[in-house]
């Protein structure tokens, strides 16, 4: 009856979200739903003992990086600053190149740590300018988009930005950076493989003498009023490169050589430097380069004021699901039924703790719907087992990180996927017209590159 009713309301959960139902409002009801099921385990406790406190345990590590990541995102789109990179790089391409100009621009600012919600938004009337120009059928466009906001930049890449990237560092001690090479491969061939999907496709359309097309969603919206003025190109884009520079400085080069004996003290939960020098360093890179941000671009800004609230408030929405989603994962992981379930991933393929986290957390980011949920439910949940059986097996922690972060990104993009569903209206698009684009792009690539990785390794 356990595993019964985490089943039930793993699939209840997947169909509220398909439904449009927020996940703070779901994951503890169904929470408690599954805990009905259990029978003899009472249902406050269960709540406010386990969800509530898996909730906060989650919150109180990651927050600080959700907020500072909002505030950065907000202070580079309302500096004009996110479309001066866009615009820059989609002009140095052309529209011969139009594919890639969309592709590698959303790549670098998903990359740099803008929101995919920001990207999207803020790519769509370039992209979609770019397309027209270009002639290439508009249904392509959220594939292109997908590939750079929600695809390989996000999970893949060393130093990634996204909070994903940020997950696994204080469950197994290791970096924005770590397997680097593993990374940069892997994101390299995603990106190639999708590109030369989306071409193929816009090659065809060609062929069959298709071009952008009309569409009724368009209509009226040219005559809308100019943009606001934006930064030059290099100084819009220089709290990226900021960010990025210092991640890496703090995280390799300074903090190690900090002393940090006093983190063994009871006060500080008595941690090794490894597990929070990688948070530190994101988290004063993120704010350095927001501070920089404000000053270097501020004659850009309409209102500083509201945009820093903006920033601020636009956090607490993302956390919350996301913290939501990992109480969820806590109390499921408190059941009697989910320990079968445990043993079952553990033993799967031969006990590889590589397949066997893979497989867990792509089933948990496609049920849930967010990769971000998915890993931190599995990391909650299995992620000091894997780390123990990593170690057991003479594999490096820093390529466990990297498997992890990219698996999250396969099953997490199905059509019941917020970003998925947000993409496709920004752009006007059904999932009949467009989804296909996007299921090859962020679920049948990602997943094809990462069982290359786990039969390599």
């Amino acid at each position: 009856m356990s595993i019964f009713g985490i089943l039930l309301s793993l699939a209840l959960l997947m169909w509220g979200a398909y439904r449009g139902l927020s996940v703070i409002l779901l994951a503890p009801v169904l929470a408690v739903t599954a805990t009905f099921f259990e029978g003899s385990v009472p249902l406050l406790p269960t709540y406010t003992e386990v969800f509530m406190k898996g909730l906060g345990n989650f919150l109180v590590t990651y927050y600080p990086i959700f907020l500072l990541g909002s505030l950065f995102g907000s202070l580079m789109t309302d500096s004009g600053a996110a479309s001066s990179v866009s615009r820059g790089l989609v002009r140095a391409m052309g529209k011969k190149h139009a594919l890639w100009a969309v592709i590698l621009t959303c790549s670098l600012l998903t990359y740099g740590g803008v929101s995919a919600w920001v990207v999207v938004f803020t790519m769509y009337p370039l992209g979609r300018a770019l397309f027209r120009e270009a002639d290439i059928p508009k249904r392509l466009l959220p594939g292109a988009i997908a590939t750079g906001a929600i695809g390989a930049p996000m999970v893949t890449f060393p130093g990634s930005m996204q909070i994903h990237n940020s997950m696994p560092m204080s469950y197994f001690g290791t970096t924005l950076y770590a397997a680097p090479l593993l990374g940069i491969l892997s994101g390299s061939a995603m990106m190639l493989l999708c590109w030369l999907w989306l071409d193929r496709r816009a090659r065809d359309a060609a062929r069959k003498g298709e071009g952008y097309g009309k569409h009724r969603f368009e209509e009226g919206k040219e005559s809308a009023p100019p943009p606001l003025r934006e930064p030059p190109f290099f100084l819009a884009l220089l709290p990226i490169l900021l960010v990025l520079v210092l991640v890496y400085l703090f995280s390799e080069v300074w903090m190690p050589r900090w002393d940090l004996a006093y983190l063994s003290q009871e006060i500080y939960g008595r941690k090794t430097p490894q597990q929070v020098i990688g948070m530190w360093s994101v988290i004063l890179a993120l704010l350095t380069a927001a501070v920089a941000s404000a000053l270097f671009l501020r004659r850009y800004f309409r209102d500083l004021s509201r945009t820093l609230s903006e920033g601020a408030l636009g956090s607490l929405l993302p956390s919350l699901n996301t913290a939501s989603e990992v109480g969820y994962g806590a109390t499921i992981a408190s059941l009697s039924g989910f320990a079968l379930i445990k043993n079952s991933l553990l033993s799967f393929s031969a006990g590889s703790p590589l397949v066997s986290a893979s497989l867990a957390i792509n089933l948990l980011a496609g049920i849930t719907g967010s990769a971000a949920g998915g890993l931190s439910i599995a990391l909650s949940s299995l992620g000091e087992t894997y780390k123990t059986l990593a170690i057991a097996s003479g594999i490096s922690l820093e390529t466990l990180h990297r498997i992890a972060v990219i698996a999250c990104s396969g099953l997490d993009s199905l059509p019941h996927n917020g970003a998925v569903i947000t993409l496709l209206t920004v752009c006007g698009l059904s999932h009949r017209e467009s989804y296909k684009d996007i299921f090859v792009t962020t679920v049948i690539v990602p997943l094809g590159v990462l069982a290359i990785c786990l039969m390599v390794l």
